[in-house]
């Protein structure tokens, strides 16, 4: 693998302890993969901070980079275990709390903002078209490679803070414009995609079924952010796609495959058969919607379904800080909280110690957010469209 003179000095040792041990992942990782040489990057996004995720191995090991590990990039972070703010109000423990904000301090040691969002394009790190970044939330990785056309694997929390630390990213995999190219053609002219809710169930059947094949949507007429936020997290989290394109729509939807590629016909029994499997029919302890983390845009879509009425169940919406904020300075952040909604940043109940506060089963119009509960918090789920978890949290 090639190395310029500057990576062979990180490499050495030359550029400090921190830098080695990064280049020392980038290198083992581009000859698993037979990469040529490194690519310089514009962001990172790095995942891995939930201090139930962590623990004190993972606090550990990155304060031993933060001794002299400075970022190169722009770069920001994944959610947290709690609401940097909110932490007591949603139960978390003081010594959770304490870990928790150890880790997001080193991590800003070491020159990574703080945004905690698995929605970095809605809080800064937007990149464009063509670029090459390292992001490690697979939810982000989908969205940028497929909705804005940047270039990104679909690193682990580790191999992306080393490529914040140094710069660049083995070239390999989806920094290659011919690996981009679709190898598996949808085709979708019966189905009635309403909202959010269908293009999840659509994203959990071809994930589950695409065995991590790059698929090509066709008879998608339109499709706005939050659609395509929704179908891209189901994609990535039940089947490990890192990107799709839908024909007409994507900036790359014209990449020619080189081989013959598998035709697929997806029909409205699938996304009900794809609803059974994802719903335990359990009572809610939780309603929550932001997984992936809410847009401003989904914050007035429940305002205007809540109208005047108040939530009485537990409900929660998970957004970033600057949507927040945004939020805030539109007065809908306010409206909402006045009508019994939990505005949560910096954390999602993925990550959260859930468990420790009394939650066994949730409801989410989020096909993302139905399979980690279930299969990582051990959690009931229930799936429903965002009119009707609103219809529940309200009655």
């Amino acid at each position: 693998m090639y190395l310029s003179k500057e990576e062979e000095k990180m490499m050495k040792g030359e550029m400090g302890y921190a830098k080695q041990i990064a280049m020392e992942i980038l290198v083992a990782l581009g000859e698993i993969y037979g990469a040529e040489k490194m690519v310089p990057i514009k962001s990172a996004q790095v995942s891995g901070v939930s201090y139930k995720n962590l623990g004190e191995a993972g606090i550990e090991w990155l304060e031993e980079l933060s001794r002299d590990g400075r970022v190169e990039v722009y770069t920001t972070l994944n959610p947290a275990g709690m609401d940097l703010e909110k932490w007591r109000e949603i139960g978390v423990s003081e010594e959770f709390a304490e870990k928790q904000m150890k880790i997001i301090n080193i991590y800003t040691k070491m020159g990574i903002h703080p945004t905690l969002t698995c929605t970095p394009y809605l809080a800064g790190n937007k990149p464009s078209i063509g670029d090459h970044i390292a992001w490690s939330e697979s939810s982000a990785v989908i969205y940028a490679n497929s909705v804005i056309g940047a270039r990104t694997n679909r690193e682990g929390g580790p191999s992306a803070l080393a490529a914040a630390l140094t710069g660049r990213t083995p070239y390999y995999g989806l920094h290659i414009k011919e690996n981009r190219a679709y190898s598996i053609k949808v085709n979708t002219p019966h189905l009635n995609l309403r909202d959010e809710y269908d293009f999840a169930l659509l994203g959990y059947v071809i994930g589950r079924d695409s065995k991590g094949a790059i698929p090509l949507f066709s008879g998608i007429k339109s499709v706005n952010q939050v659609e395509l936020k929704a179908l891209g997290a189901a994609l990535a989290s039940t089947g490990g796609v890192p990107m799709f394109h839908i024909e007409g729509l994507t900036p790359e939807y014209m990449l020619t495959p080189n081989d013959r590629v598998e035709e697929i016909d997806i029909e409205e029994r699938d996304l009900v058969e794809a609803r059974e499997e994802l719903n335990d029919y359990a009572e809610p302890d939780l309603i929550f919607i932001g997984c992936p983390h809410s847009s401003l845009e989904e914050l007035v879509m429940v305002l205007e379904r809540l109208g005047d009425r108040e939530v009485k169940k537990e409900m929660w919406i998970c957004v970033s800080r600057a949507v927040k904020d945004l939020a805030t300075d539109l007065g809908v952040y306010q409206k909402l909280e006045e009508r019994g909604v939990k505005i949560l940043c910096d954390t999602c109940p993925i990550v959260a110690p859930v468990s420790s506060l009394g939650i066994k089963s949730i409801a989410t119009n989020s096909a993302k957010g139905a399979w980690y509960s279930r299969n990582l918090n051990n959690l009931n789920v229930k799936i429903s469209r965002l009119g009707d978890l609103i219809e529940e949290a309200t009655h």
